[in-house]
């Protein structure tokens, strides 16, 4: 729908029949900390604002608005992320699993935390997110190092487009 992004960034998206991306979702692979490409089964609804990063969700998943599901995530059929949800780098949803709003599941098998949980920076610590994503080795205490690297990753990733043209969908010549 409107305003969908759909970025391979150098690897790839599949989005399978009967599948709705609705208005202003993202949907992007990655090619920086290995090959991760968006991999969308059939039957799957991912409502606005929704952010799928390098990840893989199977048949008939729902995920709801502003949900973000996390680099190398895997989301089994039937499973619903719902409102606001986040599911975490890595994490391995079953089959038919629920992740109520405003969430964060992590893990596998998956743990849910709520979003003031005082073990949850800790959790995500241990995801090595910062790895999985961007391919950056830092300490998770720090954190200007940390995003140092990796805005200098993303600068570079992004960097590739600085020659990109502007296409006009009413002029295709």
């Amino acid at each position: 729908m409107y305003g969908a992004v759909l970025d391979a960034e150098g690897s790839r998206i599949e989005v399978g029949e009967a599948a709705v991306i609705c208005e202003n979702a993202v949907l992007r692979g990655s090619a920086v900390a290995g090959d991760q490409p968006v991999l969308v089964d059939d039957h799957v609804f991912v409502g606005p604002h929704a952010t799928l990063l390098g990840c893989e969700v199977g048949r008939c998943v729902y995920v709801a608005t502003t949900a973000t599901v996390l680099q190398s995530a895997r989301l089994g059929a039937g499973s619903v992320v719902a409102v606001g949800a986040l599911v975490h780098a890595r994490t391995v949803l079953p089959d038919e699993y629920f992740v109520p709003p405003h969430t964060v599941a992590l893990d596998a098998p998956v743990r849910l935390l709520a979003p003031g949980d005082p073990g949850l920076a800790e959790a995500i610590g241990r995801v090595g997110f910062a790895h999985v994503a961007f391919g950056v080795d830092t300490e998770w205490t720090d954190r200007i190092n940390r995003y140092e690297h990796i805005a200098e990753v993303r600068v570079a990733e992004f960097g590739t487009h600085a020659d990109d043209q502007v296409m006009n969908p009413g002029n295709p010549g």
